[in-house]
């Protein structure tokens, strides 16, 4: 199992500490470092600034959002920052929620996610690939555009770029069962948004046929810490967020992922406390047992007990999630 290093997307402003922390990173022997995007920074600039600062280490996004960009926009970013960076880049994707798809994108989330889905990576992968104009009479990416509305000048086209590498990894964000063994079948590999490696099941019937050198890659918070109660409540704060705040009362993907997860129950009561505006509690019902499960927090010698666990499943790169550098070092020493 490798180590990634997972940075996320600026809050207020752009951190200080992801360059340095992506440098150490690399002087430890982690394998990639990650960025992603919300509403606010975007995956791809904070990517290129590290490649520029680094010479080894991977660089992927996890995720960029489908609905930010055209699928040949992904695509011409992909490849110029693998050109840019000697090989590195690791091209990950999310179709995101319909609050940002409409909210903030301004455009309708796709009433069939799985073709859309299908459609954007068939699009990037021509792209990539170069063997020819790119073509696709799809329901939501058609290339070149027919729509009503059109000229009907559009011709197909390929990239004037020779793309470095035909294969760029490309992985996919994915929650629903249906979508993870779609992601199986058409990706290199998976980012799932909360793993427990104590749960194989959720996601056994998903990933029953994988193909050899399938991508299994979580993000995983961690903090070497003496209090793990105290070192669980980034954890619980994410997870009241994500849970209670990203998507609607009646479709949460989140909150969906948490119930199949074993915690139906607390994963309504702590959505139904953040949308009544009661965020502090909803963090606080948030319970200790889930985060547990999906992070890595405690002294040095509770987080090598369970870096087995992980170590044991079918994970091939775990993405760590923390600003504290002493961290990133002792995971390094367990995980050598």
């Amino acid at each position: 199992m490798r180590l990634g290093l997972a940075l996320g997307y600026w809050g207020r402003g752009p951190s200080a500490d992801h360059l340095p922390l992506a440098q150490e990173a690399e002087r430890l022997g982690y394998h990639s470092v990650w960025t992603a995007e919300s509403w606010g920074s975007d995956a791809f600039t904070p990517l290129t600034w590290i490649a520029a600062h680094t010479s080894r280490i991977r660089l992927g996004t996890a995720v960029a959002q489908m609905a930010a960009r055209s699928p040949t926009t992904t695509a011409m970013h992909a490849l110029t920052l693998d050109h840019l960076s000697g090989g590195r880049m690791m091209l990950g994707l999310g179709l995101s929620g319909p609050q940002v798809v409409e909210g903030w994108y301004g455009r309708p989330f796709p009433k069939s996610p799985l073709t859309a889905t299908r459609e954007y990576v068939n699009v990037v992968r021509q792209v990539l690939r170069r063997e020819a104009p790119v073509e696709l009479d799809g329901r939501f990416h058609s290339h070149p555009y027919r729509g009503a509305d059109g000229t009907g000048l559009g011709k197909p086209l390929k990239p004037i770029t020779h793309p470095l590498r035909p294969e760029l990894p490309v992985l996919l964000g994915a929650e629903g069962p249906k979508n993870i063994a779609q992601t199986a079948r058409i990706a290199d590999g998976w980012l799932p948004l909360y793993w427990s490696p104590t749960r194989p099941q959720v996601y056994e019937a998903s990933l029953s046929d994988l193909r050899d050198g399938f991508l299994i890659a979580p993000m995983a918070r961690a903090r070497v810490c003496d209090d793990v109660a105290e070192g669980l409540l980034p954890v619980k704060a994410m997870l009241g967020f994500y849970i209670g705040g990203m998507g609607h009362a009646a479709r949460n993907f989140h909150a969906d992922l948490m119930a199949r997860m074993g915690f139906e129950e607390e994963a309504r009561h702590v959505q139904e406390l953040f949308l009544a505006g009661r965020r502090e509690e909803a963090v606080l019902a948030v319970p200790d047992a889930f985060a547990d499960e999906i992070s890595l927090v405690g002294p040095r010698e509770r987080i090598a007990e369970r870096l087995e666990l992980w170590r044991k499943g079918p994970v091939t790169d775990l993405l760590v999630l923390s600003p504290d550098p002493h961290t990133l070092r002792v995971l390094a020493e367990l995980n050598s």
